[in-house]
């Protein structure tokens, strides 16, 4: 009888609050791959049964809620989060309780557990290739840096790194201005003024965006009304994809910059069979993919070929075969699970185009092995970084 019980998949991510305009998608990510699997006869024989909670953009409550995943309802795996202080809140429980998460959201690293899997970039899968690319003939020749974030962990540790490398490019840090706002600011007419005193200053300007949340519509918009231009001061974003587009008029932003590891544009088939899955399932022609999708979409892929492997959903067995998980991921790429947890990825700029969408202007050659230590963190610096 016990090995007709449904596997039960924890859902993990909020659908109220600020952050629930970028993390309903990823909520309806994980029940179409649970519908897709249960089409295929689900998996060692038994069905998967999705479990749903909403910790509504509350960082405490993440953690309540894991626990209820875990302990009440008796889950097999997890995929949520999407702020580093929700993935920090959860951390301890489910090290705890030997659960397992899989991440979908690029970070700043610095960390490592044995049972989360982290299938969203480390920095040197998005932050500094974006930056270098800034730097770039290509990317604008940028000298001064505007780093501006939302105040928690995630951009202030980014930030933290991009200044380490940009000194050692001979940035000084007289050059790099560093502002943070909550979550849900909706002022932006100040800092974006500011921006723009900074920019004058004489030398060639860029912004890198850590902002988060519904936060980045009033910013978009604050940049359109005070007229910057892309050609002028070009915006790089790691936190706006296309579902946070999907909200704003974009033609005030064609030309501004998003650095991640898939866009929804890409030309591969692997990325055809992904979006004809989500249209199938999500029945609204208007609904879009993104990055952090495609890293559940592939997290959960890569989670099912293991259980497949192992034979069982036990934890430890599966933590064990999801290492050299091999996936022919939409990004056109095949990406691996390293023995850090974290994947091999490419690293892709796109820039925004008036229907939403990216045109993308640059792309490595190769997946990109995540470092999830980096040396621009001194006390983390001697760490194995790959």
């Amino acid at each position: 009888m016990a090995q007709s019980a449904p596997i039960r998949i924890g859902v993990l991510h909020s659908l109220s609050g600020t952050m629930a305009i970028s993390e309903t998608a990823l909520r309806d990510t994980v029940l179409m791959m649970v519908e897709y699997q249960n089409s295929r006869g689900g998996l060692l024989g038994r069905r998967l049964e999705a479990v749903v909670v909403d910790p509504a953009s509350n960082w405490p409550l993440f953690a309540e809620k894991a626990r209820e995943l875990l302990q009440v309802h008796k889950v097999d795996v997890t995929f949520g989060c999407w702020t580093s202080v929700s993935r920090k809140s959860v951390l301890p429980v489910f090290e705890e309780l030997n659960g397992m998460l899989f991440y979908p959201v690029q970070y700043e690293g610095e960390e490592e557990s044995r049972n989360i899997f982290y299938t969203g970039a480390a920095p040197n899968q998005q932050a500094i290739p974006a930056v270098e690319y800034l730097m770039s003939a290509d990317g604008g020749d940028a000298k001064r840096i505007a780093l501006l974030g939302t105040d928690y962990v995630y951009p202030r540790t980014t930030n933290r790194i991009l200044r380490g490398f940009l000194n050692s490019k001979g940035i000084a840090d007289a050059d790099i201005m560093e502002e943070y706002t909550p979550f849900g600011h909706s002022d932006w007419q100040g800092i974006v003024a500011r921006v723009k005193r900074f920019a004058a200053e004489g030398k060639k300007t860029a912004i890198v965006s850590t902002i988060n949340g519904d936060a980045n519509i009033p910013f978009y918009r604050e940049l359109g009304n005070q007229g910057i231009k892309a050609e002028e001061i070009p915006c790089v974003a790691f936190s706006v994809g296309e579902e946070e587009l999907a909200g704003i008029d974009t033609r005030p932003l064609v030309g501004h910059l998003a650095a991640w590891n898939y866009f929804m544009s890409v030309q591969s088939p692997a990325n055809t069979r992904f979006l004809e899955l989500w249209r199938a399932y999500i029945r609204n022609p208007r609904r879009v993919t993104n990055d952090p999708m495609e890293a559940t979409y592939t997290g959960f892929s890569m989670w099912a070929q293991a259980v497949a492997q192992a034979g069982t959903t036990a934890v430890d067995a599966v933590r064990t075969a999801v290492i050299g998980q091999k996936f022919d991921a939409p990004a056109g790429y095949t990406e691996e699970m390293l023995p850090n947890h974290h994947l091999s990825k490419p690293v892709m700029i796109g820039e925004v185009q008036a229907d939403g969408q990216f045109n993308i202007v640059w792309k490595t050659q190769n997946a990109v092995p995540a470092e999830n230590w980096s040396q621009f963190i001194p006390e983390n610096a001697n760490r194995r970084r790959g």
